[in-house]
């Protein structure tokens, strides 16, 4: 892996040219007094070097003549080390991650000038360190104050976000080998999941279920929360307390999704838990399932991004409005958006290091098209939720509509003449979910 992430550094050096781009680690974070939780490196700095520990930093300099990628990281300490585990130090970190030079994290105030002052431009994203914020913000304002003596330094702060989210937008053969194997572990678990549920388990029992198969197969857990909801509860997009008994005649949505490696894999199925849809929840599942094989349909290679949407909330208006769910206009419905009492979120994000991965959706008023290498969820749903109000001017929902909550979610990757369709594994058809 150390080639992968020397030749993803060297194209963001091509694109920062005389600039030096700036990264840090994600910080320890600590739950009650010093019980910590697992640390989860920052997706950016993992991607440009797979160091994987907090208190570090990473600088990228290609205009500097001897150390064009530098670390900085903790050094070692036994004392500590016995506590939180070995520490990679300043020496092991040089070895093992191809830095030109390594020092103490200490010494970053010192060092970080030299790789600062003839540089054009500093790329840096101002996150949740404010430490490393005031740091990068007080050696570029004095670089500033003796720029007219100097003519030399960076001129300007551009937010490293700008560049290296559409690095990460295009996966490499490598990151596809661990999406890959993100989506094998969570298909399994899916398939697991609707053998095991059946009415009077717990909503938390088929959790425990999925997300031992995560971890029995090498994933670092469960990517999100794991999202068990049944009956009204498939209503709710981030349900989470999972503690509610399956019923005869429930529905069970399940939104779970494995991360190897780092990388995620997001799934979605629902299916009734008695092994039959009733009359009502079957035409809903219709809808979406149609709505997500329309939309699937155009992700392709140069096709605007948006079009997945568009498309799915157009089927899905369509159906309620056969329904009697919604009336009046097809054009002004969509125009006003009067369907997001039963549809209230977008069809589907990227997905990668980070489950809602990073990446442009919109450039401005030009659209953003897809790519290969680009992978994105397509997951249109319907919920109309016990609680759930029309729209004004809009129908009133009869009972034997509400309780009901669908949606269907696969990980879809842009190929150069098509799309593959990575968690086609987990079944979706009428017939398989009433198998």
């Amino acid at each position: 892996m150390q080639a992968e992430y020397r030749q993803r550094r060297q194209k963001l050096m091509e694109k920062i040219g005389s600039g030096t781009a700036i990264f840090g680690s994600a910080p320890s974070a600590v739950m009650h007094h010093d019980v910590e939780y697992n640390f989860r490196q920052d997706s950016s700095f993992f991607y440009l070097t797979g160091f994987n520990e907090t208190e570090a930093v990473a600088v990228l300099a290609p205009h500097h003549e001897e150390h064009k990628f530098v670390l900085f990281v903790r050094p070692k300490e036994p004392e500590k080390e016995v506590w939180s585990g070995i520490r990679t130090g300043v020496e092991g970190a040089k070895e093992r991650y191809g830095a030109d030079e390594v020092y103490p994290i200490a010494e970053l105030n010192d060092k970080l000038p030299q790789y600062l002052q003839k540089a054009d431009r500093i790329y840096y994203h101002f996150g949740r360190d404010r430490a490393l914020n005031d740091t990068i913000l007080k050696h570029w304002q004095r670089l500033m104050r003796v720029y007219p003596k100097t003519g030399t330094g960076p001129i300007a702060i551009q937010d490293s976000n700008t560049i290296i989210d559409s690095l990460r937008l295009v996966k490499s053969w490598a990151e596809l080998e661990l999406m890959r194997k993100a989506v094998a572990i969570s298909v399994e678990a899916h398939n697991h999941a609707r053998e095991f549920a059946r009415p009077g388990r717990y909503e938390h029992e088929i959790q425990a279920e999925m997300e031992y198969i995560f971890r029995k197969y090498g994933a670092l857990g469960p990517a999100y929360p794991s999202i068990i909801a049944s009956g009204p509860n498939s209503c709710i997009l981030h349900y989470v307390e999972n503690n509610r008994q399956l019923q005869e005649k429930d529905l069970l949505l399940i939104d779970a999704g494995c991360s190897y490696g780092y990388y995620n894999a997001d799934i979605t199925r629902t299916f009734p838990v008695g092994g039959k849809f009733t009359p009502e929840q079957k035409i809903i599942y219709e809808i979406v399932l149609e709505a997500q094989k329309q939309a699937i349909a155009k992700v392709q290679p140069g096709k605007p991004y948006k079009e997945i949407h568009d498309t799915a909330v157009r089927v899905i208006v369509e159906g309620l409005m056969e329904l009697g769910l919604l009336a009046g206009d097809i054009d002004e419905i969509l125009k006003e958006e009067k369907y997001k009492p039963f549809y209230m979120h977008r069809t589907g994000h990227w997905l990668g290091l980070d489950v809602h991965d990073v990446g442009l959706y919109q450039r401005g008023e030009e659209p953003q098209n897809f790519q290969a290498g680009n992978i994105v969820t397509v997951e249109p749903g319907i919920y109309i939720g016990l609680e759930t109000k029309p729209a004004e001017e809009q129908p009133e929902i009869p009972d034997r509509w509400r309780g009901i909550g669908v949606r269907i979610e696969d990980d879809i990757l842009v190929t150069a003449d098509g799309h593959e369709v990575l968690t086609q594994e987990v079944p979706k058809s009428i017939e398989a979910m009433e198998g």
